[in-house]
């Protein structure tokens, strides 16, 4: 394992790191060579340089997750890749809260953002992390919060005596020289998914964030599943246990956007749950945000919706009317032609289309090579006089014939 990330920290707890840290302005990669150079000029060790220009640039990119707690806060690669949003944080520190617990164990803390949202919630915090250079970051991240601790050790060996809730964000990468990687197998993660199951059998209240990617036949039975997107990103699932788990409640997609927050949740089980009819491609198509899909929603949000799926293995659905949700974005459906390259090409020289904008769901088609096909031999020249005319087609397959839909955002 690469040693990079501590030689990265070190300088930074002394006073003259910290200062020189709480110096910078936001990160800029085109004045980086220049600050460099400034730095070392003014006396700094070139470790000492290297440590807060990559601190910089850190706390500049976590500015997203983080928004300004993150000018203030210590960070690493790895550390940042798997850190829970503030914004998502909150809603899992809600929990907690909302169930009346009042001591949790954060074990794998990370750079302690699960850590911050429920100390700001006055629950008392132990948060427990295994590599030392995390540990620091994260020790450094909860100053603020004097109901927060950091213990440096191995999550699984810890003793929970007087603990009423537990998080965990077990670690899904591995790093190395060459950057980090994603782990596959939950017994892979750090700590192992059994552990977790074993420390929900204790009926305490536990909450653990996995992949999103996460396979219906792994999810646990008696657990809630919530997939949680962010501005249309799917960021995690994560499964409750016992008194943070929603009665009644097997699974939810959770939006979180500029509007807000959305939810739709389900009693049933993840091969249950209502049939949506299948029809053809009319009116409008809705394409389900990526966590209705994730969590087996679609066909819910298509009878919401008074509509119908194109292929009830396909998350596509049309309906007659145009209506406001939360849980898909809409397009209104000008034409459908069979899928055909040729005739593809002839449709783009004919409309004038300029920009194309591929979906696709259900077919093997690469939209780049594709977009490539189209546009073949049309003259950029052309282009230029006819100004940008942008279009959207939708691939996909209705049964056994491909189609490709041309719509309009609504």
């Amino acid at each position: 394992m690469s040693h990079a990330p501590q030689d990265q920290i070190a300088p930074l707890l002394t006073s003259e790191g910290w200062e020189l840290l709480a110096s910078m302005g936001p990160y800029r990669e085109d004045g980086a060579f220049e600050l460099n150079s400034a730095l070392r000029k003014a006396g700094h060790s070139p470790e000492m340089v290297s440590a807060v220009l990559t601190q910089s640039r850190l706390r500049t990119k976590a500015e997203l997750k983080f928004g300004e707690f993150a000018r203030s806060m210590l960070f690493t690669q790895a550390g940042l890749e798997q850190a829970t949003r503030l914004n998502v944080a909150a809603r899992h520190a809600e929990r907690f809260a909302q169930a009346g617990v009042r001591h949790v164990a954060d074990l794998g803390c990370g750079l302690a953002a699960d850590s911050l949202a429920l100390a700001s919630m006055d629950i008392t915090v132990t948060a427990v992390e295994m590599d030392e250079t995390t540990a620091a970051c994260a020790t450094v991240n909860l100053i603020p919060f004097p109901n927060a601790t950091v213990v440096h050790s191995d999550a699984t060996t810890v003793p929970l005596d007087g603990i009423d809730g537990v998080w965990l964000d077990p670690a899904r990468r591995t790093t190395s020289t060459s950057g980090t990687k994603r782990i596959w197998d939950p017994e892979a993660f750090s700590p192992p998914f059994s552990f977790v199951e074993s420390l929900a059998a204790t009926g305490r209240a536990v909450g653990v964030k996995m992949g999103p990617g996460m396979p219906h036949e792994s999810v646990p039975a008696g657990c809630e599943a919530q997939w949680v997107s962010v501005g249309g990103d799917v960021t995690e699932v994560t499964l409750w246990f016992n008194s943070v788990s929603r009665p009644g409640i097997r699974r939810a997609a959770l939006l979180l956007g500029p509007q807000g927050a959305a939810e739709l949740t389900s009693t049933e089980e993840f091969d249950g749950g209502p049939a949506a009819p299948v029809g053809p491609a009319e009116g409008y198509l809705y394409e389900p945000d990526g966590a209705v899909i994730r969590a087996g929603l679609v066909a819910d949000v298509a009878l919401q919706l008074g509509g119908h799926l194109l292929d009830e293995h396909i998350a596509y659905i049309c309906a007659p009317d145009l209506l406001d949700t939360p849980f898909a974005r809409a397009y209104k459906v000008l034409e459908v032609m069979p899928y055909n390259v040729k005739a593809l090409k002839a449709w783009v020289k004919e409309q004038g289309i300029t920009v194309l904008d591929i979906k696709k769901r259900g077919t093997s088609v690469t939209p780049e090579e594709l977009r490539k096909q189209l546009f073949a031999g049309s003259k950029a020249s052309n282009k230029k006089k006819a100004g940008t005319k942008t279009a959207t087609l939708v691939l996909t397959r209705i049964g056994e014939d491909r189609v490709a839909i041309s719509v309009e955002p609504a």
